[in-house]
């Protein structure tokens, strides 16, 4: 009786720990690699982050495919389904109505004519990344590589080259880390618009072309093609799916949303396992909350397990870093904490990433036409910001349906790229101070929203804002703009601080040399030069002493 007492308690204790899965994903063509990491978060939960990643600090994204083609912005795939809206009106007019001319017929019109990988990454490193990022796929679910697994890919249709394949071999020439971003795991639910039909007008009641089947399209330019290995809509809608707003509030498989097939959480699965295996990325981003398909599918913690045991296996030791959206504190030791266009108001523990955009994730004429970019400034205060917390920020840069940045584009980088050739040594290599910053924003509680959504809260910074960071040698404060009367007063440094009791070694001011200082009860106070190096920020650098 005793022993089958304990062995009952035995199989509860473990029973404890596991964790059933709604729709489990299938290894039979891409087994999971084994090793050193399995699929549950206790296992994750051993991952390091590489020290290549802590001092890289600034990638660049090229977030680009063939949604870039009408230049009406992010999302448009699914919003040209949303009866009125803007990129409805604008598809309906310039292209035809989406019972008749869908997102498919889109894709053989982005052609990538102007398009040099080579190039553009060229570009990317002498502006001052260091790791580069591509798009893999969006929520559009189309493969910019020769996918096995998805036939709707950038080799077969649009401008048929692998578009991953090339940037990825611009990115190994020139010494950047290379990442994917993988987003294809929501079309189940983000495409459900396009089984919807107009509700008024001429065509009232016509279905939008979202459960067109292969027999359709006999005769047509994608005959041979099944558009539900694009649409992936022959499911149910989610509840309330005709409520535009549902799509975010069923981000991670609650509030109703239709539950996944394991058809496709598999098709996903091997997909991601396929640019794992044959483009050995070091980065992987997925635009989900916790891991893709996460908890109502062991899909994406089995993507975890098989990179990390690759990375391993490929390198001698992990070097690989996955991000992961809106993690708790357990899922963080497993995973590296993205923040979408924001960031937290404080030091964190572990280095994060903070990814945003100049403009639109995808190409929008409308930001170009009306001057809606970030400056250089709003870009470096960022940054600035970002690395003084122990983050790392990833910039997306819009692409032109043909390949190319526009030259407002180019004139904020270009900007931003002078900024960073003198200043960079307070940037790559360095590590938070005991304090990131000072000033009326950094002492401000700034709430994150959701994924992030905060990042304008730190474009109010001006110069009397100071961010600090640190190599062993030397302490660097950076004023997040130049002040008007020609000084830099920082607090934290004020005689008999606590923060920083020793004495203060010789002023840097990068790009200039060496400026006079006076150390009072109010602050360290540095005069600057009257002209200002340039319109972004000046950063010194002070030589620390040996403690008292």
């Amino acid at each position: 009786m005793k022993a089958k007492l304990l062995i009952a308690s035995l199989l509860l204790s473990v029973g404890a720990f596991a964790q059933t899965f709604q729709v489990p994903v299938s290894e039979k063509d891409e087994p999971m690699m084994k090793g050193k990491f399995e699929p549950d978060w206790e296992s994750l939960k051993q991952y390091q982050i590489p020290e290549w990643f802590r001092n890289a600090k600034f990638g660049i994204w090229a977030h680009w495919g063939p949604q870039c083609v009408e230049g009406t912005g992010d999302w448009m795939a699914r919003s040209m389904y949303i009866e009125g809206s803007r990129e409805y009106e604008y598809h309906v007019k310039h292209y035809g109505h989406p019972s008749e001319f869908g997102f498919k017929d889109i894709i053989p019109l982005w052609k990538a004519e102007r398009w040099n990988p080579d190039r553009l990454v060229k570009f990317y490193k002498q502006i001052g990344a260091q790791y580069f990022f591509v798009l893999g796929n969006h929520h559009d679910n189309m493969d910019l590589w020769d996918s096995k697994y998805q036939p709707w890919n950038s080799v077969n249709m649009g401008p048929k080259r692998n578009v991953l394949g090339e940037w990825e071999k611009a990115a190994r020439k020139y010494g950047l880390y290379f990442g994917v971003s993988l987003h294809a795991d929501h079309a189940w639910t983000w495409y459900e618009v396009a089984q919807r039909h107009d509700t008024i007008g001429p065509k009232k009641g016509i279905p939008y072309d979202g459960k067109l089947t292969k027999a359709d399209g006999k005769g047509k330019w994608w005959e041979g093609y099944d558009p539900q290995d694009l649409y992936a809509q022959n499911h149910p809608l989610s509840e309330n799916s005709w409520d535009n707003g549902m799509i975010h509030r069923q981000w991670g498989w609650e509030n109703g949303a239709c539950p996944p097939s394991q058809q496709f959480v598999t098709n996903f699965y091997n997909r991601t396992l396929d640019v794992i295996n044959r483009y050995n990325p070091d980065l992987l981003y997925f635009d989900v909350t916790g891991l893709p398909f996460y908890p109502v599918s062991d899909a994406g913690l089995k993507i975890a397990a098989h990179f990390y045991n690759h990375s391993m296996a490929t390198h001698g030791s992990l070097k690989a870093v996955m991000f992961g959206k809106i993690l708790d504190e357990e899922q963080r030791k497993a995973l590296v904490w993205d923040v979408e266009r924001g960031a937290p108001n404080e030091i964190l523990p572990t280095p994060w990433q903070s990814c945003s955009c100049i403009g639109g994730w995808h190409y929008n004429t409308s930001i170009y036409e009306n001057d809606g970019y970030k400056s250089a400034s709003y870009v470096a205060k960022l940054l600035i910001d970002i690395v003084s917390k122990n983050g790392n920020l990833l910039l997306s840069v819009p692409l032109r349906a043909d390949g190319t940045f526009d030259e407002k584009e180019e004139k904020i980088l270009k900007e931003f790229g002078d900024w960073m050739s003198v200043n960079k040594e307070a940037i790559y290599n360095t590590r938070p101070w005991k304090k990131f910053g000072e000033g009326p924003v950094a002492e401000e509680d700034i709430p994150l929203n959701a994924q992030g959504f905060n990042e304008d809260a730190y474009n109010r910074a001006g110069a009397d804002e100071i961010r600090f960071t640190q190599t062993e040698q030397y302490l660097y404060a950076t004023a997040l703009g130049w002040p008007e009367n020609g000084t830099v007063t920082i607090r934290s440094l004020a005689k008999g601080s606590k923060l920083y009791p020793q004495n203060i070694g010789e002023i840097i001011l990068l790009g200039y040399g060496k400026v006079k200082a006076e150390r009072t009860s109010q602050g360290l106070v540095i005069t600057l030069p009257e002209k200002p190096l340039n319109a972004i920020a000046p950063v010194l650098r002070i030589k620390k002493q040996q403690n008292l």
